[in-house]
């Protein structure tokens, strides 16, 4: 049956290693985001590698718990894995809540942080032009550079020849749908660490059928076999015998 032992052991098994696929995705993501001009500043990037890591040592913790039926690494396993379910479901339930003018705030605070460098590219790749309707001074940190070099934006070379739109609404619908996605996805591993919490607990309460009790008992010794040693009674007494 599917409840039972090997079932338990070989599901725990199979989502620790899907667990381990999982980490080693977020860290290829978080190095190639780092390699990215567009996102080099964003602090975000070390979050994600710093989850992929963690994931990563836990799944090998449950891993080992699991082949092995370690009692105490499949306890911390649970606790572990339940702490680390609280703060996901709660950056997830974060992210799907976040509205509009909320990203148009971060997206504003982003845009005043990094350097005309940065806001040229990501000129050049959302083929905008600043980041409002505003006038903004060129020292102002809610400046941006000449949209007059983009070919794209500016077919004439002149700025009045420009006809590309500011990047905040390009900006906000990116951050939207990262943070769905990221919401989405926190909540869908979220379900399936409730999963691995249920098959742990299951799986540490239960006994390995094919356990031999006398070698927990007693490791590294012969098998004892104990039997009733109650002996009956005998009398060898000798009866006089009168001639």
């Amino acid at each position: 049956m599917c409840g039972g032992f090997t079932c338990s052991k070989n599901a725990l098994t199979a989502l620790n290693i899907l667990y381990v696929v999982v980490g080693f995705i977020l860290i290829v993501a978080a190095v190639y985001g780092r390699a990215s001009a567009l996102v080099t500043n964003l602090p975000i990037i070390g979050g994600i590698l710093a989850c992929g890591v963690f994931l990563i040592l836990v799944s090998i913790l449950g891993l080992f718990g699991a082949i092995q039926h370690n009692q105490v690494m499949l306890f911390f396993y649970m606790v572990i894995l339940f702490l680390l379910l609280l703060v996901q479901f709660s950056v997830a339930c974060a992210c799907l809540a976040v509205n509009m003018d909320e990203q148009q705030q971060l997206a504003k605070q982003g845009w005043s942080r990094v350097d005309n460098e940065l806001k040229s590219e990501v000129q050049r790749t959302f083929s905008c032009c600043g980041f409002d309707d505003k006038i903004h001074q060129v020292n102002d940190s809610m400046g941006h550079p000449d949209c007059s070099k983009d070919p794209i934006c500016c077919p004439a070379g002149s700025r009045e020849d420009c006809t590309c739109p500011p990047c905040m609404s390009k900006l906000q619908s990116t951050i939207d749908y990262a943070f769905k996605l990221c919401g989405g996805i926190g909540l869908f591993f979220s379900f399936t660490e409730v999963i691995g919490i249920i098959l742990a607990f299951r799986y540490r309460n239960q006994i390995d059928p094919d356990l031999d009790f006398s070698q927990t008992l007693f490791p590294g010794r012969r098998n004892y076999r104990y039997t009733n040693l109650r002996t009956t009674p005998t009398t060898d007494l000798k009866l006089p015998i009168n001639p």
